[in-house]
């Protein structure tokens, strides 16, 4: 934990929750710029690292995505299968090895050249999990497998070949929600001229 200003307390620490993640609860003492102390109290998921990446066939055009169910979407009324960016837990890999293990079980790709973009916490008020976003050019040939994910793991993922235009319409018409996924396409539009290179 960093606090180089002296301005957090933990006060009190307590395990809720021990299951798919850990959810802990705390009382801490936080300082406000005017220097007043207020006891707060906060539940934190405790979710790791995990890394996404944009898969792009820059002489297509297209972007390689997936189509999976999301039990909070489901429970929130929302579109259930969503459609989002190759992405996974690290589970103790370096986050380069980590997101070609998940290409490769998701989509069936192999990937050459992997870039690293920038990391970033996706929910930070609640949430520890830091993603790890990332770049692969690919085409038709990097295909080795079907993807789909893994059945020990009851994955049940669709693969889509999609041109990047159409997924930037999907944005907009709210067949895309995923936040990292939003933000990978939206970097692939800003970027488009040198990766077309």
């Amino acid at each position: 934990m960093t606090d180089t200003n002296g301005r957090v307390k933990i006060v009190r620490q307590e395990t809720l929750s021990e299951g798919w993640t850990r959810l802990s609860g705390y009382e801490l003492d936080y300082a406000d710029q005017q220097g007043n102390v207020h006891r707060l109290h906060r539940e934190i998921y405790h979710r790791g690292e995990a890394a996404a990446i944009l898969l792009y066939d820059a002489g297509r055009g297209n972007v390689v995505l997936v189509k999976q169910f999301r039990l909070p979407a489901y429970l929130t009324g929302n579109p259930a299968w969503m459609v989002e960016v190759p992405a996974g837990m690290l589970d103790e890999d370096h986050p380069e090895e980590a997101i070609r293990r998940e290409a490769m079980e998701e989509t069936g790709y192999r990937l050459r050249d992997v870039r690293l973009l920038f990391k970033a916490f996706m929910s930070p008020g609640a949430i520890t999990e830091i993603v790890h976003f990332f770049y692969a050019p690919i085409d038709l040939s990097d295909r080795m497998e079907q993807g789909g994910g893994l059945a020990e793991e009851h994955e049940d993922i669709e693969v889509l070949d999609v041109p990047l235009d159409d997924a930037l319409a999907m944005i907009e018409r709210g067949e895309i929600c995923d936040g990292k996924t939003i933000m990978l396409l939206q970097w692939a539009v800003i970027n488009r001229n040198s990766l077309a290179g």
